[in-house]
């Protein structure tokens, strides 16, 4: 008896706070993706980091061995200078030809900071630099947000929306059905035009890249995460790219339409009427309720097999009279005065 009260309130409970439980399990299911993660990153890369540190460890000892003359403490000076260097974008390294703050690889820059990519490989170095970063920052990432989402929005309309709209009054088929098949094809069609195509490219021109850092590179700035590992024309000399501005130009142009396909791919699939159902189990209960559009899809697909023939609409909508002769036999048998009467439940144009 007691048990089955337990369990009595424990599905009430469950029934009355579902989206609290659900919210609750996707935020335990996120921190488990991350701890999962972190663990998986940490097996993988923490034999190569020490494997590393053991090489140049071994290479600094051979290096003062065989320069007898160079203290290991003047080293450890040069080895700080050299990194504090390289962390501002200044390298040793052909550094009589690479600049990083002539106009275009300044408009690269200013490029990466307003969609917040943020490569990290060339920063400001003066406090001035950084403090008009700051303010320009400021002012200029709302504005590019807002520049992105009007340009989305139009696009979302063109390629997405007119399209399943078109196709699903053209062809009859069920509009979520249609909007996952097309969401699958714009998908795949960017990441051919905007991942693979672009990462053969980069592969084809960066001499110190294979296929799959080409492809790392492609997908880690269209989804602004920037590490900086990375950056195309670094490695480059004179000889190998004798336009270098063109084609770090070329980048930024591919990187500002590269981020606004991805937001139109991934807005589109945000639309679907599945993920907004979804979506809806982590919703209060005042805001589970669905827009318009979707209620209006979710009903018409379900309901267009469920539609009466119009011949039994109308055959339900006349009117069922009692025969006069049968009601005057009613009354003589009965001897009573009724008035003749139309048959309960029917009507004649909503009238009667």
């Amino acid at each position: 008896m007691g048990i089955g009260r337990i369990r009595d309130w424990c599905a009430h409970f469950a029934e009355r706070h579902q989206s609290e439980i659900n919210f609750a399990l996707l935020i335990v299911c996120y921190i488990l993706y991350l701890v999962i993660g972190a663990g998986i990153f940490s097996a993988i890369e923490l034999p190569y980091e020490l494997e590393l540190r053991q090489e140049l460890k071994a290479a600094r000892q051979d290096f003062l061995s065989n320069n007898t003359c160079v203290s290991d403490a003047q080293l450890e000076e040069l080895l700080a200078r050299a990194l504090e260097a390289s962390n501002y974008g200044v390298s040793v390294l052909g550094n009589d030809t690479v600049r990083n703050w002539d106009f275009v690889s300044s408009l690269f820059f200013t490029s990466t900071v307003l969609t917040t990519t943020g490569y990290g490989h060339s920063v400001p170095l003066s406090d001035v630099g950084k403090a008009f970063c700051i303010f320009y920052s400021l002012i200029g990432i709302p504005v590019t947000l807002f520049f992105l989402s009007a340009i989305v929005e139009r696009l979302v309309e063109l390629m997405s929306r007119r399209p399943v709209s078109y196709f699903h009054r053209r062809w009859a088929v069920s509009r979520p059905k249609l909007a996952i098949i097309h969401a699958t094809l714009l998908s795949t069609i960017m990441a051919l035009l905007f991942l693979l195509i672009p990462a053969w490219i980069f592969f084809s021109l960066e001499k110190d890249w294979n296929f799959l850092e080409s492809l790392y590179f492609c997908f880690i700035s269209l989804t602004t995460i920037g590490l900086g590992d990375y950056v195309p024309g670094e490695s480059h000399s004179k000889e190998d790219n004798p336009h270098p501005q063109l084609y770090r130009l070329a980048i930024t142009v591919y990187l500002l339409l590269g981020l606004v396909c991805v937001l139109v791919v991934l807005e589109t699939c945000y639309e679907l009427p599945q993920l907004k159902l979804f979506r809806r189990r982590f919703y209060k209960e005042k805001v589970r309720g669905l827009d318009s559009e979707t209620t209006n899809i979710i009903s018409h697909d379900q309901l267009s097999d469920q539609k009466p023939d119009p011949a039994d609409k109308m055959a339900t909508q006349l009117p069922v009279i009692s025969s006069v002769l049968q009601q005057a036999d009613t009354l003589r048998q009965n001897g009573t005065s009724t008035p003749y009467t139309v048959a309960s439940g029917t009507t004649v144009n909503g009238k009667l």
